[in-house]
Protein backbone atom coordinates (compact mmCIF):
# COMPACT_ATOMS: atom_id res chain seq x y z
CA UNK A 1 0.00 0.00 0.00
CA UNK A 2 1.61 3.25 -1.17
CA UNK A 3 2.47 6.27 1.58
CA UNK A 4 -0.44 8.76 0.09
CA UNK A 5 -3.08 6.08 0.96
CA UNK A 6 -2.23 5.33 4.23
CA UNK A 7 -1.89 8.55 4.99
CA UNK A 8 -5.40 9.01 3.00
CA UNK A 9 -7.30 6.64 5.21
CA UNK A 10 -5.49 7.63 8.55
CA UNK A 11 -6.38 11.31 7.91
CA UNK A 12 -9.92 10.17 7.37
CA UNK A 13 -10.22 8.02 10.62
CA UNK A 14 -8.64 11.00 12.54
CA UNK A 15 -11.34 13.40 11.21
CA UNK A 16 -14.39 10.72 11.66
CA UNK A 17 -13.04 10.22 15.54
CA UNK A 18 -12.56 14.05 15.79
CA UNK A 19 -16.24 14.47 14.45
CA UNK A 20 -17.17 12.17 17.16
CA UNK A 21 -15.22 13.51 19.82
CA UNK A 22 -17.19 16.85 19.21
CA UNK A 23 -20.39 14.85 19.30
CA UNK A 24 -19.44 12.88 22.90
CA UNK A 25 -18.23 16.59 24.63
CA UNK A 26 -21.29 18.62 23.21
CA UNK A 27 -23.23 15.66 25.26
CA UNK A 28 -21.07 14.50 28.02
CA UNK A 29 -18.36 17.26 28.77
CA UNK A 30 -15.45 18.40 27.99
CA UNK A 31 -13.25 15.34 29.63
CA UNK A 32 -14.80 12.67 27.51
CA UNK A 33 -14.14 15.32 24.38
CA UNK A 34 -10.90 15.83 25.24
CA UNK A 35 -10.18 12.24 25.56
CA UNK A 36 -12.18 11.05 21.85
CA UNK A 37 -10.03 13.65 20.40
CA UNK A 38 -6.86 12.51 21.89
CA UNK A 39 -7.78 8.92 20.85
CA UNK A 40 -8.31 10.32 17.43
CA UNK A 41 -5.37 11.63 16.76
CA UNK A 42 -3.48 8.43 17.36
CA UNK A 43 -4.05 7.14 13.70
CA UNK A 44 -2.49 10.51 11.89
CA UNK A 45 0.43 9.82 14.53
CA UNK A 46 1.06 6.41 13.87
CA UNK A 47 1.02 7.28 9.38
CA UNK A 48 3.28 10.67 10.30
CA UNK A 49 5.73 7.90 12.14
CA UNK A 50 5.54 5.15 9.84
CA UNK A 51 4.29 2.63 12.01
CA UNK A 52 0.96 2.36 10.41
CA UNK A 53 3.09 1.15 7.46
CA UNK A 54 5.11 -1.54 9.55
CA UNK A 55 1.39 -2.85 10.29
CA UNK A 56 -0.16 -3.25 6.84
CA UNK A 57 3.16 -4.65 6.16
CA UNK A 58 2.13 -6.85 9.01
CA UNK A 59 -1.12 -8.28 8.32
CA UNK A 60 -0.33 -8.93 4.49
CA UNK A 61 2.96 -10.81 5.08
CA UNK A 62 3.00 -14.24 5.80
CA UNK A 63 6.93 -14.06 6.26
CA UNK A 64 6.43 -11.46 9.28
CA UNK A 65 3.76 -13.62 10.71
CA UNK A 66 5.79 -16.42 10.47
CA UNK A 67 8.41 -14.39 12.27
CA UNK A 68 5.59 -13.74 14.85
CA UNK A 69 5.11 -17.27 15.34
CA UNK A 70 8.64 -18.09 16.25
CA UNK A 71 8.69 -14.98 18.38
CA UNK A 72 5.82 -16.31 20.66
CA UNK A 73 7.55 -20.05 20.75
CA UNK A 74 10.54 -18.66 22.03
CA UNK A 75 8.52 -16.87 24.97
CA UNK A 76 6.61 -19.99 25.57
CA UNK A 77 9.70 -21.68 25.85
CA UNK A 78 11.70 -19.33 28.01
CA UNK A 79 8.60 -19.20 30.69
CA UNK A 80 8.21 -23.04 30.73
CA UNK A 81 11.87 -23.20 31.45
CA UNK A 82 11.51 -20.75 34.15
CA UNK A 83 8.50 -22.94 35.56
CA UNK A 84 10.91 -26.42 35.02
CA UNK A 85 13.59 -24.79 36.94
CA UNK A 86 11.40 -23.30 39.62
CA UNK A 87 9.98 -26.67 40.52
CA UNK A 88 13.21 -28.06 40.14
CA UNK A 89 14.84 -26.08 42.85
CA UNK A 90 11.60 -26.33 45.19
CA UNK A 91 11.99 -30.51 44.56
CA UNK A 92 15.88 -30.26 46.25
CA UNK A 93 18.27 -28.28 43.95
CA UNK A 94 21.35 -30.05 42.52
CA UNK A 95 22.83 -31.16 45.33
CA UNK A 96 19.08 -33.22 46.84
CA UNK A 97 19.10 -30.88 50.11
CA UNK A 98 16.10 -28.01 49.83
CA UNK A 99 16.10 -24.78 48.34
CA UNK A 100 17.47 -22.23 50.09
CA UNK A 101 16.01 -21.21 53.46
CA UNK A 102 15.15 -24.94 54.03
CA UNK A 103 11.51 -24.73 52.28
CA UNK A 104 9.82 -23.07 55.60
CA UNK A 105 9.80 -19.03 55.74
CA UNK A 106 8.76 -19.05 58.79
CA UNK A 107 11.13 -18.45 62.01
CA UNK A 108 11.64 -21.76 64.05
CA UNK A 109 9.74 -20.21 67.20
CA UNK A 110 6.94 -20.15 65.23
CA UNK A 111 3.14 -21.44 66.49
CA UNK A 112 0.71 -23.08 64.39
CA UNK A 113 -0.60 -19.09 63.04
CA UNK A 114 2.98 -18.07 61.93
CA UNK A 115 3.32 -15.62 64.37
CA UNK A 116 6.60 -15.75 66.84
CA UNK A 117 5.78 -16.97 70.52
CA UNK A 118 5.07 -13.67 72.77
CA UNK A 119 4.36 -11.64 69.69
CA UNK A 120 1.83 -8.66 70.65
CA UNK A 121 -1.30 -8.56 68.68
CA UNK A 122 -2.63 -4.68 68.54
CA UNK A 123 -1.03 -1.31 69.67
CA UNK A 124 -3.33 -1.27 72.89
CA UNK A 125 -0.58 -4.09 74.24
CA UNK A 126 2.50 -3.14 72.79
CA UNK A 127 2.93 0.33 71.60
CA UNK A 128 2.41 -0.07 68.48
CA UNK A 129 2.01 2.18 65.41
CA UNK A 130 0.58 5.64 66.95
CA UNK A 131 -1.51 6.88 64.02
CA UNK A 132 -3.17 3.11 64.43
CA UNK A 133 -3.64 3.60 67.86
CA UNK A 134 -5.40 7.25 67.34
CA UNK A 135 -7.59 5.69 64.20
CA UNK A 136 -8.95 3.19 67.16
CA UNK A 137 -9.61 5.59 69.47
CA UNK A 138 -11.64 7.50 66.98
CA UNK A 139 -13.50 4.22 65.96
CA UNK A 140 -14.06 3.52 69.94
CA UNK A 141 -15.23 6.62 70.77
CA UNK A 142 -17.72 6.32 67.59
CA UNK A 143 -19.04 2.83 69.14
CA UNK A 144 -17.50 1.67 66.14
CA UNK A 145 -15.38 -1.82 66.76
Amino acid sequence: MSDAAIFAISLAVTLLGLVISWGAYRRRGAGVGVRGAALSLVPLAAAMTGVTEFFVDLAFSPVKWAGVAVAGLAVLLYMTSGAMISRRMDAGGKDGKKAAGGGDARPKSAGRSGKAKGAVEGPAQGGGDPELAEIERILRDRGIS
